[in-house]
């Protein structure tokens, strides 16, 4: 991925909302986000934690911010050094922002329009998986067990993707079904937040 220095200027709609980035390269910049329905960027207290958990991971890593909406992970990541971030957002008023504020920042990624769970056909061959995926979905359609069993089969996330990924605090889940391993989580309101590994399956038994 290839990064410019930042415009300065932006141009935003009367009724768009703004989000910020919170640190590296562009901390402090200001991009919109459209009002979408379900869309709830990941408030600055959340994403802190989450990237101090990444600091030592983040760095030239490729991410997929699957349910994109206003790509605050996924600028975040961006801003902080990460080398590509596939973002995928079904929402067409959505994607084009998101483009838009790539060009804002004259940052170079990826934005698919698609719905998350079939976005494989827009892929370049061949697939390989990500170093880390943000999966942050709407709540309450069982939407997260989906994702993690489709990017398995598709083989996007491998022995040493990171995973981190929200709900709330009346779902529950044991990663243990999913073979992934529990390395951080932290809890903020009614959000749980979990930083997850997937854990090596060799002849049978998880390393």
């Amino acid at each position: 991925m290839k990064r410019k220095k930042a415009q300065t200027n932006t141009r935003r709609g009367k009724n768009s909302n703004t989000l910020r980035i919170i640190g590296g390269e562009w901390r402090s910049r200001k991009l919109p986000f459209v009002d979408a329905p379900g869309l709830r960027p990941t408030p600055d207290r959340i994403r802190e934690t989450l990237f101090n958990w990444l600091q030592s991971e983040i760095h030239g890593a490729t991410c997929l911010d699957m349910f994109a909406g206003s790509g605050s992970l996924g600028f975040e990541a961006l801003s902080r050094g990460a080398k590509d971030v596939l973002f995928v957002e079904k929402n067409a008023t959505c994607a084009k922002q998101l483009n838009e504020n790539l060009t804002l920042l004259n940052a170079e990624a990826r934005v698919l329009q698609s719905d998350a769970l079939n976005f494989l056909n827009q892929l370049e061959e061949p697939k390989q998986a990500f170093d880390i995926v943000f999966l942050d979905p709407p709540y309450r359609q069982r939407l997260i067990e989906k994702s993690i069993i489709y990017l398995n089969i598709e083989k996007l996330i491998g022995s040493n993707t990171l995973i981190y990924l929200e709900h709330e605090s009346d779902e529950k889940y044991n990663w243990d079904d999913f073979n992934l391993t529990l390395l951080k989580q932290a809890k903020a309101g009614q959000v749980h937040s979990f930083l997850l590994e997937k854990t090596e399956i060799t002849n049978g038994n998880i390393l």
